[in-house]
């Protein structure tokens, strides 16, 4: 009778219960042996006692830091050919370089997806399993994967430097626009060129806006305030922003909201509907209209935003959030620079809320549906 592999330990040590809840789950469904420390000494402890196959090791926790603990782990018997893979929320060229320092394997940033965790431990154990003749080949190859990840981080960072800067400049131009337009001597074209430049400063900040909460979103900091939100002039809050941009392209604005109210975030509901509408508008056909409805349905409102555009192919529905896609020419998905953005925001936004978002056929065009969970 063939003997079965046993299985792999791992040690997860986090403060945090929902953290350790889920990386518990995501492996021992996997068929791991998990076991749990809450601290860093009991970590340690842990780790003498059980002799893991692998290591997930929060970097801050109260007490001994993640990097203390793995500095211990390294000088214990077996702990100088443990895998060790941090877990963090800072995404940052500091964290990363302080990890590589303490000596870790690898790097995972929360909040943590299940699929990568998996592929994540299951890299570690492999590599520990190669023989010697290997190891350096491996050792080369994680060099420049740590520094790919490097770069990655410092990207990043300078990126959203550069956002966060861009605040200020970009919402003084708005102001000096609105500044321009209160001023009734000024000639009709130049009132027009300052709502065009209004406009476009307000299509500039969505964009930064969308760019902070998706990074918001990723360190798993994306907390909506939820309030009781007036649908109806949340609406026609965001007709009023976006009407230069639809009467340009000779398109009406229309809403249909039944629902009164909803219990949400106001900024990022906001946000969210100027995203579809902005989507709507760019693809809907001259002198066809946009509309914007809502209802109460159970213990959910749904918002509904529906063109007469091309629509969208039922294999694409889902890359359409991803970040950077847009439907081309042929009905085909194409990266493109500088945007993209919009969607991939609304996706996290209406996540963030308990929410879904999800695209149907208008026959012609695209109904982009969102639903919120509500209890006003």
């Amino acid at each position: 009778m063939e003997q079965q592999e046993p299985r792999a330990r791992v040690l997860v040590v986090d403060d945090n219960e929902q953290n350790r809840a889920l990386a518990q789950a995501t492996l021992e469904d996997d068929g791991y042996e998990v076991v749990l420390a809450v601290a860093g000494e009991e970590g340690i402890q842990q780790f003498e006692l059980h002799k893991p196959d692998c290591v997930l090791l929060d970097v801050r926790m109260p007490g001994m830091d993640g990097f203390a603990v793995c500095a211990r782990i390294r000088s214990l018997p077996g702990g100088e050919s443990t895998p060790i893979v941090f877990l963090t929320a800072l995404r940052d060229v500091e964290t990363f370089d302080s990890a590589l320092r303490a000596g870790g394997d690898d790097f995972l940033t929360k909040p943590i997806r299940p699929s990568e965790l998996l592929v994540r431990v299951q890299a570690a154990l492999r590599l520990r399993r190669l023989g010697a003749e290997l190891r350096e080949h491996v050792e080369l190859v994680r060099q420049q994967r740590d520094a790919l990840m490097r770069l990655q981080l410092q990207k990043e960072q300078l990126t959203a430097f550069v956002v966060h800067d861009l605040k200020n400049p970009v919402s003084s131009m708005d102001l000096h626009a609105q500044f321009l337009l209160r001023d009734r001597a000024l000639p009709e074209q130049t009132r027009d060129s300052a709502r065009h430049i209004r406009a476009q400063a307000q299509a500039l900040l969505r964009l930064i806006y969308n760019l902070l909460d998706i990074s918001k979103s990723e360190e798993g900091r994306l907390a909506p305030a939820r309030a009781r939100v007036d649908l109806r002039a949340l609406v026609l809050e965001a007709f009023t922003a976006l009407e230069l941009r639809a009467s340009a392209r000779s398109l009406s604005l229309r809403e249909a909201v039944e629902a009164p109210a909803v219990q949400a975030d106001p900024d990022l509901l906001r946000r969210t509907i100027e995203n579809l509408l902005e989507n709507a508008i760019l693809h809907a056909p001259a002198g066809t209209a946009v509309t914007v409805s809502a209802v109460k349905d159970g213990a959910e409102v749904e918002i509904r935003v529906a063109d007469a555009g091309p629509g969208i192919p039922v294999e694409m529905r889902a890359r359409v959030f991803d970040r950077f896609v847009q439907l081309g020419d042929g009905d085909q998905a194409v990266l493109r620079t500088g945007r993209g953005l919009g969607l991939a925001f609304c996706k996290m936004a209406v996540e963030a809320h308990g929410g879904t978002i999800r695209i149907e056929d208008n026959a012609p065009g695209a109904v982009f549906c969102v639903r919120l969970p509500d209890d006003t």
